[in-house]
């Protein structure tokens, strides 16, 4: 799915107006990302949470000449999907770690 197609399918889900639902989830991308670029994160329960995590600076290798090159330190975005959101997408996984809770 891609963006337009999200759009149409919240316009039509809410009874709105196309422009409407565009507007909705531009905000909304806006507001993760100006969270997340301050350093704080954003949990939506049963969907998951968006926040910032810090790579380390690393040796890597040019895959044309093998030659080391240094990677410096970043910070990159990371979204953790919620237990519900896994639980939609793998049920069978959701069934075993609650078997094994259970034990």
């Amino acid at each position: 799915m891609n963006r337009a197609e999200l759009v149409e399918f919240l316009a039509s889900k809410n009874d709105l107006t196309k422009a409407a639902a565009a507007a909705v989830l531009e905000s909304f991308i806006e507001t993760v990302q100006t969270a997340v670029k301050k350093g704080d994160a954003v949990q939506l329960v049963g969907f998951g949470t968006f926040k910032s995590a810090k790579r380390a600076a690393r040796t890597g290798k040019n895959p044309s000449t093998g030659a080391a090159l240094k990677i410096p330190a970043s910070t990159v975005p990371k979204f953790v999907a919620g237990a519900k959101f896994k639980a939609v997408v793998d049920p069978k996984a959701a069934k075993r770690k609650a078997e094994k809770a259970g034990k």
